[in-house]
């Protein structure tokens, strides 16, 4: 597949330039990182979260861990990060743990960690565990200009 149906349309409909980078078959992003021979700051990890109300796409970089009590108390929200079966009735053109960092054409909000933010350039799955997307940085915060920035994860 190299890239997801519903990303490929939005991106194109939108007209952003992207580029595909193929990579060796990885589990992880931060191992897609180095398979693609990326830095991983620069790799989008994105995290789907629920609760209740609705669903909440977490991006930060590769090499990050989510903090996610702090992203409750900030928000003053319940998330849980969410069962596979979740994640692929939302994202149901992907691979099952290969989701891309952008939540707009799945209809997911979406909060940015800004360690992610100031890249020059950024990489994100692209539905399937061989390839990444690569925004340009300028592209990449366009496309999150909406997103609330927030300091929701810590270097590992």
């Amino acid at each position: 597949m190299a890239i997801a149906t519903t990303l490929r349309e939005y991106l194109e409909s939108r007209q952003i330039g992207y580029d595909i980078v193929a990579h060796p078959h990885t589990n992880s992003a931060m191992r897609a990182a180095e398979a693609a021979h990326v830095p991983g700051d620069q790799v989008a990890k994105p995290v789907l979260l629920g609760d209740d109300d609705s669903y909440l796409l977490a991006v930060i970089p590769a090499t990050h861990r989510l903090e996610l009590d702090r992203l409750n108390q900030m928000l003053a929200r319940s998330l849980e990060v969410l069962p596979e079966a979740e994640i692929e009735a939302t994202f149901s053109d992907c691979e099952r743990g290969a989701i891309p960092a952008i939540g707009e054409p799945y209809g997911v909000d979406v909060v940015v960690d800004p360690a992610l933010i100031h890249q020059p350039d950024v990489y994100f799955e692209s539905g399937d565990h061989e390839h990444l997307v690569h925004l340009d940085g300028d592209v990449f915060r366009s496309l999150m200009a909406n997103a609330p920035r927030a300091h929701v994860s810590h270097h590992l």
